[in-house]
């Protein structure tokens, strides 16, 4: 597993050190749709977000804006979180940054929102999923809720040279378990720095009480 999360860490940080933010495929200068589905999850000011695999994202400059005050972001690449953290500036000191293998270890925390957008997608060996559903499931209690984004049936089947598994609102709901249940979901046709588009689905999920 320490191996495997090795080789993860080295190849997202080195897409990270050799792109320029705006040269991702998956940038997004103001991510509607997530913040659109946080606040149709009821999250108010004072709850605990954590953005998983967020360590560029924009998202949580936005949060901050909002008004949230207990962010965590995490990612396996050391250069994304590097970024974020100059990018905002004094502002990075308000954030709980995690440098993590999401399919790894625990996050010695719960939280009321569990982000993801464009994350579950690279599990493409079914212990990698079980171990990311596990995490979940002890890191969002009952009640709270997770946004979960990933390329859709009719989106592409690889991102930075690496294969994804596709997901329907459904498929993602029955991947999920029937502890979760999807309160609210959303197509994107995202487009890329570079023209194309890509289709992804996001899904709102409530934890069982």
């Amino acid at each position: 597993m320490a191996d495997e999360t090795s080789a993860r860490r080295d190849h997202w940080d080195r897409v990270h050190r050799q792109r320029e933010p705006a040269e991702r495929s998956w940038f997004q200068p103001s991510p509607a749709l997530s913040l659109e589905l946080i606040a149709n999850a009821g999250a108010a000011p004072a709850a605990r977000v954590i953005d998983v695999g967020g360590g560029a994202s924009r998202l949580v400059d936005h949060l901050l804006a909002a008004g949230y005050e207990d962010v965590t972001v995490l990612d396996i690449a050391p250069a994304a979180l590097a970024e974020s953290r100059r990018r905002l500036g004094e502002r990075a000191q308000r954030v709980r940054w995690i440098e993590a293998d999401v399919t790894s270890g625990e996050l010695g925390g719960t939280f009321d929102v569990w982000h993801d957008r464009a994350v579950f997608h690279f599990l493409v060996d079914p212990e990698d999923r079980r171990r990311y559903l596990s995490l979940l499931a002890l890191s969002v209690p009952p009640g709270g809720h997770a946004v979960i984004a990933t390329f859709a049936e009719d989106g592409p089947d690889k991102c930075s040279g690496l294969p994804i598994v596709r997901y329907g609102k459904d498929t993602l709901a029955r991947t999920l378990g029937s502890g979760w249940e999807r309160v609210d979901w959303r197509r994107e046709l995202h487009t890329t720095p570079a023209g194309k588009e890509q289709s992804f689905v996001y899904c709102l999920f409530r934890r069982a009480e």
